[in-house]
């Protein structure tokens, strides 16, 4: 396939998709339980260690939500989303199960929360689109780009809502900052850095040891060819291992860039590198603990990603935003607010997290703010819309941040086609668009 193209021609073909980037829409869904105007949207949530604790206690505090069930393969687990559903002022009951797979035969449950580990988020949408569930999965939603493609394809197919935890979206400051970068505030961007800094310590060598009683282990692995149990993997530095996770990129880049890409207006790209490795200690780690990764599009525009995972020097002042610049001048969107400057420094505009008026529960990862994304979850299934992180449109994102990991592990830039965000003229590459299954779990749509 020839990676030439005539860029104009490209430009004006595209425009109409880059300038819904990020806006709703309506799609023929296949008919569900019909829900009352006074009855809850019923919700398992699935994976609640850490992440899904926290947004059962959020499904919980947003109106016409109710908790149904809580599934973990680890029984404390099961105890700490349990827990938060409870502190989170719900008094009808919650059942906690280890399989999942239960709840989805439960016909009185209406969505599915999944807060798993990357390597389940594909096959477990899937398979509660399958069973009639919408879905409201966490970021990054796959762990390869053919997983992508599948929930997709499934999404369509199922006729079901299924939002991405890319919750930034729906933060009243970030659409403000979007709807300004549209109207010109800057002129038109033509340059998006992203960054994020922590301070992960070494995860040293992992031990194989006896699997603890209260974990099934077996079913934590679920779709992934079987390995051993080792001490240091969970229940979180499965991150940084190509079985499970997907590293940085997509753990906390997926946030950012995808901000970028709706900002600058611009779909696939054209060109991918990504440079560093794990630089910070030694140890099983095997993702970048730094990486820097670069997209350019046919638009004539480039996002920047800078991951240090082991150093949280702030940039711009915050360790984790997004920029935008322009001969004009740049805008800069942190957690908390945004901030225009023109081009000799000066600040122009400065828009805070709060001044729409209200207070905001920064409790857990701005545990208010996720209500707002989950109230347009709990509107989208009611109204038969598209949510605003609708899977389909965050998934260009993701399907680029792959392709930078992919990138990363060949050692080389990628070219890709601007009409799908496929590697292009690439067999290696290629390789790694998709995965191997343990047999029986082989992904079907």
């Amino acid at each position: 396939m020839s990676i030439y193209y005539n860029r104009r021609e490209f430009v004006k073909k595209a425009a109409t998709t880059a300038a819904g980037v990020g806006l709703l829409g309506s799609y023929s869904f296949a008919s569900a339980r019909q829900i009352g105007a006074n009855e809850k949207i019923r919700v398992a949530v699935v994976g609640t260690w850490s992440r899904g604790a926290q947004l059962a206690r959020a499904f919980v505090g947003t109106t016409g939500m109710e908790v149904a069930y809580i599934c973990d393969v680890d029984d404390e687990a099961i105890a700490r989303g349990i827990d938060a559903v409870k502190n989170g002022g719900q008094q009808a009951n919650v059942t906690g199960v280890k399989d999942f797979r239960k709840a989805l035969d439960d016909q009185t449950v209406d969505a599915v929360v999944i807060a798993m580990p990357d390597h389940w988020h594909a096959p477990a949408t899937i398979m509660a689109l399958q069973a009639g569930k919408h879905v409201y999965v966490e970021k990054p939603g796959s762990h390869n780009a053919r997983e992508g493609e599948l929930v997709v394809k499934a999404q369509k197919k199922y006729g079901r809502v299924v939002q991405m935890g890319s919750q930034r979206r729906s933060w009243t400051y970030v659409r403000e900052a979007m709807q300004d970068l549209k109207s010109g505030i800057i002129g038109d961007p033509h340059y998006a850095r992203t960054w994020y800094g922590a301070n992960r310590g070494p995860i040293g060598y992992g031990r194989v040891v006896a699997v603890p009683a209260n974990l099934d282990y077996d079913f934590w692995q679920g779709p992934v060819p079987r390995r051993p149990f080792r001490d240091n993997l969970i229940h979180y530095n499965w991150h940084w291992f190509w079985h499970w996770g997907t590293g940085e990129l997509l753990n906390n880049g997926t946030h950012f860039i995808d901000l970028a890409r709706i900002g600058l207006g611009v779909t696939h790209p054209i060109k991918v590198s990504s440079l560093g490795g794990r630089y910070a200690y030694r140890d099983d780690w095997e993702t970048p603990d730094l990486q820097i990764t670069t997209f350019d599009f046919p638009e004539n525009k480039t996002i920047m990603w800078e991951g240090k995972s082991c150093n949280t020097r702030p940039i711009e002042g915050v360790g984790a935003a997004l920029s935008f610049h322009s001969e004009q001048g740049t805008m800069v969107i942190n957690n908390n607010e945004y901030i225009v400057y023109d081009n000799r420094n000066n600040e122009i505009k400065r828009f805070a997290d709060g001044d729409e008026g209200g207070t905001v529960d920064l409790r857990g990862p701005a545990l208010g703010r996720d209500v707002i994304h989950i109230t347009d979850f709990g509107d989208a299934i009611r109204n038969s819309r598209k949510p605003v992180a609708d899977f389909e449109d965050v998934n260009i994102s993701v399907t680029m941040l792959h392709v930078g990991n992919i990138a990363h592990r060949v050692g080389r830039t990628l070219r890709v086609n601007p009409m799908n965000g496929r590697v292009m003229d690439d067999p290696e590459a290629g390789q790694l668009w998709g995965r191997e299954y343990e047999p029986g779990w082989e992904l079907t749509v």
